[in-house]
């Protein structure tokens, strides 16, 4: 009996609850010097093939790692071999291997995914797709890294007004730099 892949939504998110990176309180650079941080992120990478983005995440992601040379986060190997599929109804030719337009409707399109073969989908970052997602009831976990920063201001996770009345805390884990990962699955 095929099972449905888990779709489980992954960011970065200040104390206050912005996903938004308006103020410099992210840097992949930065999660260089933070060997445990980057233990947690290669661990979860054996768990899932694909990501999913949004273009504008696709556009800023295919910008920076391709050209890491020496990347020593994994993030650029584990990018090169894993299937990204990008949302877009404007983007045709994606420039990047490995790389899926997804040109249809987007909740259609990620539920299809979900009913495909494969492992874990991991989507970060594009916060239109994400609020979409999170609206039709397609995510199945919440992985946020919470960064000891009060940024005040930009686009939340949830879309406003959207409630889930109860989530399960499946993990918390604390890092020395200060993050904080918090695992949650929305219960039925």
């Amino acid at each position: 009996m095929p099972t449905t892949r888990k779709l489980v939504v992954t960011q970065n998110i200040t104390l206050d609850g912005s996903i938004e990176m308006l103020d410099p309180w992210f840097s992949p650079e930065a999660e260089q010097d933070q060997d445990d941080l980057l233990e947690e992120l290669a661990r979860q990478d054996e768990t899932n093939d694909a990501v999913l983005f949004g273009r504008q995440t696709f556009e800023d992601m295919r910008g920076y790692w391709p050209q890491q040379s020496d990347d020593t986060t994994g993030v650029t190997e584990h990018l090169n071999r894993t299937t990204k599929y990008v949302v877009s109804s404007t983007l045709t030719d994606p420039g990047w291997d490995r790389s899926v337009v997804l040109s249809g409707d987007p909740v259609e399109e990620v539920r299809a995914l979900k009913e495909a073969d494969g492992q874990d989908i991991v989507c970060t970052g594009s916060i239109t797709l994400v609020h979409a997602i999170i609206a039709a009831g397609l995510v199945d976990e919440f992985r946020l890294f919470v960064f000891p920063a009060v940024q005040g201001r930009g686009r939340r996770l949830f879309p406003d007004g959207f409630v889930i009345p109860e989530l399960e805390l499946l993990e918390v884990k604390s890092f020395r730099s200060g993050v904080v990962l918090t695992r949650h699955r929305p219960l039925p």
